[in-house]
């Protein structure tokens, strides 16, 4: 029971802000469920929506006064040129899609937004693996060997697992919603984009400590923190690290996932055909 007890309050050394983390990290999958409507399980749909509700309500049960009074923060810190900023962007958008496809296949304004907002949150994803720097410090406290190795590592392993494989997955979701729109062509192109602003937006909230929200509830500092600081010697080679590890490690699950993806699809369609000729008999 001593055992059990010093796992267990090990694990809890680090709930709070992993959960939090893992919320932010998971809201953009949930959100590309809902932009690029794929996958069509229902199962893995209600699991990415459920799992992200459940980190938000852990930190919620926790720190309830936290969380609310910051929430409050960032709405009263909204400024109306922000807005007007992002919803002139959006509109942009709206009009380029409008040139290109024609009125009748353009998104409502809604998507545009929930997109505009995809791509906000979306460095919360890859930024889990900066949260390494947590095992570091964990490990020079006084935790035995066993504790590090058999708790704090796996424990820090499924964090970061779950978080960047939240990444891939609405990459993938976005690459997959450009094939059926016909705009295969410029996935390969889309996600060097993303993965450049991600290692911009890992920076900026690792070493500058913003969030998704100061977009518009500070913009003017972001814009004005990163025109003075981001190009020099020191941030540029930082950020072509961040897009070198974001890259590599996506590239290399993205074959992974997929390979999982078409190897269920194989199978399900050999088991069709087994099954189809003992039915016409």
């Amino acid at each position: 029971m001593h055992s059990i007890n010093t796992i267990w309050n090990t694990l809890l050394t680090n709930r709070v802000w992993m959960t939090w983390n893992l919320f932010l990290a998971l809201l953009p999958l949930a959100l590309s469920l809902w932009l690029f409507d794929w996958p069509r399980s229902r199962f893995f749909r209600w699991g990415v929506v459920g799992l992200t509700g459940a980190m938000f309500v852990g930190t919620y049960l926790k720190y309830p006064s936290y969380l609310l009074n910051m929430i409050l923060s960032v709405l009263q810190n909204i400024r109306t040129s922000y807005l007007i900023v992002a919803a002139v962007m959006t509109l942009l958008l709206m009009g380029v899609e409008i040139l290109i496809l024609g009125k009748n296949k353009s998104r409502s304004v809604f998507w545009w937004l929930g997109f505009v907002v995809f791509i906000a949150f979306l460095p919360n994803a890859p930024y889990v693996l900066t949260d390494i720097i947590h095992l570091i410090e964990d490990i020079r406290r006084d935790y035995s060997a066993w504790l590090i190795t058999l708790v704090l590592i796996p424990q820090y392993l499924v964090f970061v697992g779950i978080g960047f494989q939240a990444y891939v997955l609405s990459l993938i979701n976005l690459g997959q919603y450009m094939k059926h729109q016909g705009l295969g062509r410029f996935v390969l192109a889309a996600e060097f984009l993303i993965h450049s602003l991600c290692a911009i937006g890992i920076y900026l909230g690792r070493f500058w400590r913003f969030n998704s929200w100061d977009l518009v509830t500070q913009l003017d500092t972001v814009l004005q923190k990163m025109m003075n600081e981001l190009f020099d010697k020191r941030p540029l080679m930082i950020l072509a690290i961040t897009f070198a590890v974001i890259a590599g490690l996506y590239y290399l699950l993205k074959w992974v996932t997929e390979s999982i993806i078409i190897a269920r699809q194989v199978k399900q369609i050999s088991s069709f055909e087994t099954s189809t000729p003992s039915l016409q008999e």
